[in-house]
């Protein structure tokens, strides 16, 4: 399927990787849907449609079923069935079990995965129609013990929905794939670097690259993913994190005694 015709409606739209995801498929072509609870997405929207590009906004907590239900229903009169669904949001607050609270925990995994699943029942009955995509931006804490355990948990469950989706709805010409990210060069760690200069030195040694990831690496994957070219790809968890879940270079430097 080419761009022209297609509706993209991306989630978490306003945020740091979700901006860049908005910006990418407008640049594609595709009509953008998006999403966020921030009153900041109606302005972005405006910003793109007064660049050329089609693109409606509606404001929308993803944890409330409800709220995605009219988003999608007004988005849907403005540009037409959505054929691919980015579900980008989502958020950290809760470092460790030791500072979850009970309320934190409901909180992140009806924000970080109920979210998802909201958003994808209601775009699923116009892709059952003519086929289409939905992409989970989700994370290597879904894979590995990396702290935010609510978070991280909310994020392996996105996992396995991405899998149920693949599977059950692959007879509609339906694909549903995960990237996850690593550490990503997004604005949240400006501010972070406020009060510690040497944040991002600190992970870079984690990773195998020696790097953290770009966003436009997330989008290019995501890009990717929607594409023709992956038309064969459902059901995949593609990890984009400089090769972090590969192994961990620190410790095997340590038990080598080698030099990395």
């Amino acid at each position: 399927m080419s761009a022209v015709g297609r509706c993209t409606a991306i989630t978490g739209a306003a945020g740091g990787i979700g901006r860049e995801l908005c910006r990418h498929f407008a640049g594609a072509g595709h009509a953008l849907a998006m999403i966020d609870r921030q009153s900041s997405v109606l302005a972005f929207a405006e910003e793109l449609t007064s660049e050329g590009h089609s693109a409606a906004a509606a404001i929308a907590d993803i944890a409330d079923a409800e709220q995605v239900l009219r988003a999608f229903a007004e988005l849907r009169e403005k540009l037409g069935p959505v054929s691919v669904l980015i579900n980008n949001a989502g958020f950290s607050c809760e470092p460790t079990l030791a500072k979850a609270t009970h309320k934190g925990w409901a909180e992140h995994i009806a924000g970080n995965l109920n979210g998802a699943f909201h958003c994808s029942k209601a775009a699923l009955p116009d892709m059952i129609a003519g086929g289409g995509n939905i992409v989970m931006i989700a994370s290597v804490n879904g894979l590995m013990a990396l702290g935010d355990p609510a978070y991280s948990a909310a994020k392996s469950g996105l996992l396995s929905l991405t899998r149920a989706l693949a599977v059950e709805y692959g007879k509609h010409s339906i694909r549903a794939n995960a990237v996850l990210p690593g550490t990503v060069r997004t604005p949240i760690w400006d501010e972070r670097r406020k009060s510690d200069p040497k944040v991002l030195e600190t992970l870079e040694r984690w990773y195998p690259l020696g790097r953290i990831v770009e966003p436009s690496e997330v989008v290019a994957t995501v890009d990717f993913l929607v594409s023709d070219a992956a038309g064969a790809i459902t059901g995949a968890l593609i990890p984009v994190d400089c090769g972090l879940t590969a192994g961990n270079i620190v410790m095997s430097g340590e038990l080598t005694l080698e030099d990395h």
